[in-house]
C-alpha cells in the first residue's frame, strides 16, 4: 500500500461557544477561544490517500487533481470565512478543529471517487503549529 499526501492552507475565524452554557462557563471551558468577537487561525490541512500505483502513470493519485478537489470542496468554502456563520456544512456544529476535520472527511469521502480509485486514509488539520487533529474515519 502506498500513501500519498497533499498539503493545503487556509485562514478562518471561529468561536468556541456552547449556547446552553453561560458566558462565564464558556470562558471557563474555552478560554480565549470563546472570545465574543471571534479569533482566527492559519490552518494547514494534510490529506492522505492510499492505494496502488496505476500501471500507466505510476501514480496512486494525480496530486494536481487532488489539490483541485480539496480547493473546490473545502478551502474555497472555508478560507477567510467565519466557520460559525459562513460555512453551511458547519451550521449547528461546534466549530472545533475536531468537528471541522470530520466534516472535511465526509466531503472528501463523497468526492474522491470522481477523480481516483484511491481511498481516503487520513486527514490531519493543524490549527496552530503545535495543535492538530488527525482523523482516520469512523
Amino acid at each position: 500500500m502506498i500513501y500519498v499526501s497533499r498539503q493545503e492552507h487556509f485562514n478562518a475565524a471561529h468561536k468556541l461557544h456552547n449556547p446552553n452554557w453561560s458566558d462565564e462557563r464558556n470562558r471557563e471551558v474555552f478560554g480565549p477561544c470563546a472570545n465574543t468577537n471571534w479569533h482566527g487561525h492559519n490552518y494547514d490541512l494534510i490529506v492522505t490517500v492510499k492505494g496502488q500505483p496505476d500501471p500507466e502513470t505510476g501514480f496512486v493519485i494525480d496530486l494536481k487533481q487532488l489539490s483541485n478537489l480539496i480547493r473546490e470542496h473545502i478551502t474555497e468554502q472555508v478560507d477567510h470565512k467565519n466557520l460559525n456563520l459562513d460555512v453551511p456544512f458547519m451550521q449547528g456544529k461546534m466549530a472545533s478543529t475536531e468537528n471541522l476535520v470530520v466534516a472535511f472527511w465526509e466531503i472528501l469521502t463523497r468526492e474522491l471517487g470522481s477523480i481516483s480509485s484511491a481511498q481516503l486514509h487520513c486527514i490531519k488539520l493543524y490549527e496552530t503549529p503545535r495543535n492538530f487533529v488527525e482523523y482516520y474515519g469512523e
